[in-house]
């Protein structure tokens, strides 16, 4: 089944809630980038993230940006994601290769390491908004639970998850969910979600038992009628193209596209978000430097 996310609310509309598949959309980024395992579960952590993030935004042209900047040997991570279940992203180094944790596991923690975590949301007006935390954990889903808490101040639980084929080195199962508390929040609704919680420990291992996003909700909200209010496809999606690139092209300016020219040969650009090649013969970019000169 294809990738989709669901949004939910419950107990008397003092929780909101979300949740997501987001299996193909990891592995997308993963072919996209080459990643090694560490480091699809880091970018696939964000992505998962990303998309229910979205889903937050009011206007369909609203868009979401994801920063992480570590110290830890993957360097970064960026996405972006808008309400109509587009998300992409990449990481600064999509190659770095690291030992297990103590558990066992992929150490995305030690991946990213120490830094910080960037929100920002740009709804169309002047200025977007920029929320930043410390990065708490570099586990991402701790990371975000607690820029929630400190940076919009809605008490949040978040869950992440990317199960690796350690045969293949492809993305098994991947997804998550995003937990919220109203204000109005009664002190009965927030101990029968907290206990429900308790009973969640792994999102993939739910996913491998065949669970679907609605299952997934029905649990963390056992006991709480909640309601499904809205279903919609997820989906790694880059809008790049051709014409995009060569207006970033144009507006380096004339003497940077006069040295282009001048070196007689084509150029080739790739996009970070998702590794597209742009090839501008030196004709193409003579017909650029015109325009610029309007």
């Amino acid at each position: 089944m294809a990738d989709y996310f669901v949004r939910a609310t419950a107990g008397e509309a003092q929780i909101r809630a979300f949740a997501v598949k987001t299996r193909d959309t990891v592995e997308a980024a993963r072919k996209a980038h080459n990643t090694s395992p560490v480091v699809t579960a880091a970018l696939g952590r964000l992505l998962t993230a990303g998309a229910m993030m979205g889903m937050m935004l009011k206007g369909e042209k609203d868009m979401l940006t994801l920063q992480i900047a570590g110290d830890g040997p993957i360097g970064g991570i960026t996405v972006t994601a808008d309400a109509l279940g587009h998300v992409k992203g990449y990481a600064k180094n999509p190659q770095v290769m690291i030992g297990a944790n103590e558990k066992g596991k992929l150490d995305v923690a030690k991946a990213v390491g120490k830094g910080m975590l960037r929100v920002i949301k740009d709804m169309g007006l002047k200025e977007p908004y920029v929320g930043q935390t410390v990065l708490e954990s570099g586990e991402i889903a701790e990371d975000l639970t607690y820029y929630f808490a400190n940076s919009e101040q809605v008490p949040s639980s978040v869950g992440l998850g990317v199960l690796m084929d350690r045969e293949t080195n492809t993305v098994k199962q991947a997804g998550g969910f995003i937990i919220q508390l109203m204000p109005f929040a009664d002190e009965e609704t927030i101990s029968r979600l907290e206990s429900n919680l308790g009973k969640v420990d792994s999102v993939t291992k739910l996913f491998e038992e065949g669970k679907t996003p609605q299952q997934l909700l029905e649990l963390l909200l056992e006991g709480l009628t909640p309601e499904i209010l809205e279903e919609g496809p997820v989906e790694f999606f880059c809008n790049c193209d051709k014409e995009r690139v060569e207006k970033a092209l144009i507006s380096l300016g004339k003497q940077e596209l006069e040295e282009l020219i001048a070196e007689g040969k084509e150029i080739e650009l790739n996009c970070h978000f998702c590794g597209s090649s742009y090839v501008f013969s030196v004709e193409e970019l003579k017909t650029m430097l015109k325009r610029a000169r309007g």
